[in-house]
């Protein structure tokens, strides 16, 4: 039988977070056009940036109502 954790686990929070904030980063930075990608518009870039700022923000209420 496989063990259900409970409670808080400050390792997995540690990794969730680290990855809040590098989307919140790439996402920015795809914006605010600091990060590009090669033979892709710009527009198609700052639109990707959008969809990875709000998909984040959406996954930390998810997470908060979760709790």
């Amino acid at each position: 039988m496989a063990k259900k954790e409970s409670g808080f686990s400050f390792s997995n929070f540690v990794a969730w977070a680290t990855s809040v904030l590098v989307s919140l980063a790439v996402g920015s930075g795809m914006i605010n056009k600091t990060l590009s990608i090669p033979f892709v518009p710009s527009i198609i870039t700052i639109v990707a940036g959008w969809i990875v700022v709000v998909g984040t923000i959406v996954s930390i209420i998810l997470a908060v109502f979760n709790r």
